[in-house]
């Protein structure tokens, strides 16, 4: 495996090898970074605490406005169900990711935490970077200390939620009033410096170049060299139903294509999930033969994704067929890639 790819070279890769050629590359990577042919899932669920939001982001069909009639906060008691029925379903970890919403300070936030801990024995990875510094900002006080306080609560690690493509170009024209690239940075790196690990990810398909996505890549993996702290890097495919942005999906061999790539690109990054919720499960399967060794969650519950349009279906015994059809074996992990249960 060449450890050493460089960004202008993964471009010129991006720009003009054929998908088949990058496909066969990054599976021979997947094959050496990962010998023993298991494909990893996690059950979880992903509860969205809230939509009021004050971003209001072009590409996204899920927020409201504050005060619009649509809008809403989940009680305790509704949280407390959905974590019930999640346990049930036998879930590990449940992702909390709302909205910028100006009515929630961070005592909201530890109360929500303390109170999972209290009742549930289930990982919190949860609160995008935009969520932690809307909070900090909203308190007056430090990232740092805001994730201290979060952690000290319950919070377990961070999910790349909010990266998009992380040119500012771009987002001034998607997103004009969410976080900075820079500034999304920041919140990771100092996650990891408070112990909090963390995913990155990317959103491909929103009128960027591809030298626009490889500066996405290539910052992520800058900062990867420098604290470590992400365990995975996850691709999605911009969903335009019943949005602002609107536009057309990306094509299959398009994002097939950027996913072989980030696994020859990021030698430092261990795990490259598959996405199958916003590429269907047929692609979600082709992944696996183009560098991907993750599929992600179950998914008990998925929403904002399923407000532009998109929405597949998956429970373990469809994870299971999907994965064993493409010859490999399926093993449920916890949030640190931890194996659980490998399924023959």
């Amino acid at each position: 495996m060449n450890k050493m790819l460089t960004t202008e070279k993964a471009l010129e890769m991006l720009s003009t090898k054929d998908v088949l050629e990058l496909g066969q590359a990054a599976n021979k990577v997947r094959q050496e970074m990962h010998p023993d042919n298991l494909v990893t899932f996690v059950i979880d669920r992903n509860i969205n605490y809230t939509n009021v939001c004050t971003s209001e982001c072009r590409f996204c069909a899920f927020f409201r406005t504050e005060g619009h009639p649509d809008g809403y906060t989940l009680s305790k008691e509704i949280v407390f169900e959905k974590l019930k029925e999640t346990i049930e379903a036998g879930g590990t970890q449940v992702m909390l990711q709302g909205g910028l919403n100006p009515a929630l300070g961070l005592e909201y936030y530890t109360d929500l935490l303390t109170f999972i801990k209290k009742n549930f024995n289930i990982v919190i990875h949860s609160f995008s970077p935009a969520e932690i510094l809307h909070i900090a900002k909203k308190e007056g006080i430090s990232v740092t200390e805001t994730l201290i306080r979060l952690k000290a609560a319950g919070l377990d690690s961070l999910p790349g939620g909010g990266a998009e493509i992380l040119v500012d170009e771009v987002r001034q024209r998607v997103s004009p009033k969410k976080i900075s690239a820079s500034d999304w940075l920041m919140v990771m790196e100092t996650a990891h410096q408070v112990g909090l690990e963390t995913t990155a990810t990317m959103v491909i398909g929103m009128g960027e170049t591809y030298a626009q996505r490889m500066e996405h890549m290539e910052k992520v993996r800058i900062l990867q060299e420098k604290t470590g702290g992400f365990r995975a890097f996850i691709i999605w495919s911009f969903q335009p139903g019943n949005t602002q942005l609107g536009g057309e999906k990306i094509s299959a061999w398009d994002y097939l294509k950027t996913l072989s790539i980030a696994r020859l690109y990021f030698h430092n990054i261990k795990h490259i999930q598959g996405s199958w919720v916003t590429q269907g499960q047929n692609i979600g399967q082709l992944t696996l033969a183009f560098g991907a060794n993750d599929l992600g969650s179950i998914m008990l519950e998925e929403n904002v994704v399923k407000a532009a349009g998109t929405s597949h279906q998956m429970n373990i015994d469809k994870m299971l067929s999907l994965i064993r059809e493409t010859g490999k074996k399926p093993a449920q992990r916890d949030t640190q890639y931890n194996i659980i249960k490998t399924f023959a």
